[in-house]
């Protein structure tokens, strides 16, 4: 059997990046506001000092949402 890194996480992202898409489909949160959302945590791993001794996981986690951001999988671009 293979190994499958991260359930959770994985879990985790499709559920907020499904949570995102419905916000802006029922026009409660504007594309801008969820762009803004996005570029927030992506910041706030990127500035991360690292202190916790995971700067490589911070740093990895703000390259994946700004991944996200440039492909635009949490927007339906109109």
């Amino acid at each position: 059997m293979p190994e499958v890194p991260d359930i959770a996480g994985t879990a985790a992202l499709a559920i907020c990046e499904s949570l995102l898409l419905a916000l802006n489909d029922r026009n409660v949160l504007p594309e801008k506001e969820i762009v803004g959302i996005l570029r927030d945590a992506a910041a706030a791993h990127a500035n991360d000092a690292g202190d916790d001794g995971k700067s490589e996981l911070h740093t990895a986690v703000a390259d994946l949402i700004d991944g996200i951001l440039a492909g635009g999988n949490s927007v339906r671009r109109r």
